[in-house]
């Protein structure tokens, strides 16, 4: 047995005394259980299982003792590693850098997000995620991290989320990202070199009967002293990728700790992600909604023909995000979208189209929550309704300011992201029949008669 396994197998026999035995990888199958029933077999009275590289089996005569057991080795190992944690070396070998405070990683981040999902994008349009969790920055900023991110992550059920490895951007955490053109270049090559290290992967390790290569683009993206970003086809899935990511750092820095961290075997991982099992799965997933991986921004969405138009997105696969000056009435929509349609289908943000602070957050929000925007509604309007004599100039002023200045600073932010990505967009103004037909009074319209695309 080679040393690392032996290592392995003898701490968990001497930190439970033998009551737990050890299964080195195997992939999931018959094969599997032949191991487990050997283990078993040979060490009679154990209540565990560990199996490298998946994780553990437990049991009981009941299922409250089966619990119980299981409660009991995950405390074990919870406090083992906490003895160990700092005692052979710093974690992750010590800080390398610092990160920004926490107002500028997420400025950082909101400007780099598009750029990023476009580059993502060249195969199938992507849905961002965002997280400076402290696990994260702890292990982004570490001087270990060159040496750990490359070797991938250690559990089928991480990496068949992540892929087998992020992508480490070299920029620094103060780089100015202003200059959006000029960031892409710089960026392009790495993006390339992963494209290609995953293609040489797949064709050094691909099999004669093997699914078609997948997506080339990186999930997981990190960057040290922000945090990570995280792309997939649907906002659920990058959210939960950065969620096995977070678990896959907390596998290195455990490993670390107590020993040292080993990923799987470039092959091995291969021969999980492209099992036929796991291509028959994704055959089998729904197909995508018509505005599936889109991102959509409406005005005044927390009532009216904006929420309207927002649950119409929503139902039909895009991400919104709902705003309005009103905050009650926000937080009432807000309410309203989570119990109908959950926390990954939109995000909420107060604002008011007068004020251009106000637009900026609201950008930033999205492209935090989304990664940019592909769709941009103006649908926050006023009337006034009263004959042209008895208009005062405060009147006009106010009009002028939502209907016009407001639309043209929300479709000038928008544009901006849009560009960046460079995946196209739409902006949609919504206006009422007495834009083209007016009159004293003003009275409703059908929806679909106020759409105008633009």
């Amino acid at each position: 047995m080679p040393l690392r396994q032996q290592r392995r197998k003898k701490i968990t026999h001497d930190l439970f005394g033998g009551k737990v035995g050890w299964v080195e990888w195997q992939r999931p199958g018959f094969d599997l259980g032949l191991k487990l029933k050997k283990c078993l077999d040979e060490n009679p009275g154990i209540i565990g299982i560990m199996l490298g590289s998946h994780g553990l089996f437990t049991w009981g005569d009941t299922a409250y003792e089966s619990y119980i057991n299981t409660l009991e080795v995950i405390e074990k190992c919870a406090e083992y590693l906490e003895q160990n944690y700092g005692k052979k070396r710093a974690v992750f070998g010590g800080s390398n850098l610092k990160s920004l405070a926490k107002e500028d990683r997420l400025k950082q981040a909101a400007l780099l997000a598009p750029t990023l999902r476009g580059l993502c994008s060249s195969k199938n349009r992507m849905i961002g995620h965002f997280t400076d969790d402290d696990r994260v920055l702890e292990f982004t900023n570490s001087k270990d991290l060159s040496n750990l991110a490359p070797m991938g992550t250690s559990c089928p059920d991480h990496f068949l989320r992540t892929k087998i490895s992020p992508l480490v951007l070299t920029l620094a955490p103060t780089e100015n990202l202003s200059d959006a053109k000029a960031v892409k270049e710089k960026l392009f090559p790495a993006f390339e070199a992963y494209r290609k290290m995953y293609a040489d992967y797949y064709n050094t390790c691909k099999h004669s009967n093997s699914p078609a290569i997948r997506d080339a683009n990186p999930v997981v993206i990190l960057y040290p002293g922000v945090g990570m970003f995280t792309f997939a086809k649907e906002k659920q899935t990058a959210r939960v990728a950065a969620e096995f990511y977070i678990n896959a750092i907390n596998v290195m820095r455990g490993a670390e700790a107590i020993s040292e961290y080993t990923s799987l075997p470039r092959q091995e991982a291969f021969n999980i992600e492209y099992w036929l099992l796991e291509e028959a799965k994704l055959q089998r997933m729904p197909k995508p909604k018509p505005l599936t991986g889109k991102v959509a921004l409406i005005t005044g969405s927390a009532g009216g023909i904006g929420k309207g138009i927002a649950k119409k997105f929503v139902e039909e696969g895009a991400c919104v995000i709902i705003n309005d000056n009103d905050a009650d009435r926000l937080a009432k929509a807000d309410e309203e979208f989570k119990t109908k349609y959950g926390k990954d289908s939109f995000a909420s943000v107060f604002l008011d189209v007068l004020k251009s602070e106000n637009i900026n957050e609201a950008f930033d929000k999205t492209a935090l929550a989304f990664g940019g925007v592909d769709i941009v509604v103006n649908c926050a309007g006023i009337s006034i309704s009263k004959p042209l004599e008895d208009h005062t100039e405060k009147d006009w002023d106010l009009l002028y300011d939502i209907l016009v200045k407001g639309q043209f600073l929300i479709t000038q932010r928008g544009v901006e992201i849009m560009r960046k990505q460079n995946l196209g967009g739409d902006v949609i103004n919504i206006v009422s029949k007495n834009a083209l037909v007016s009159g004293l009074t003003m009275q409703p319209m059908d929806l679909r008669k106020q759409l105008r695309c633009i």
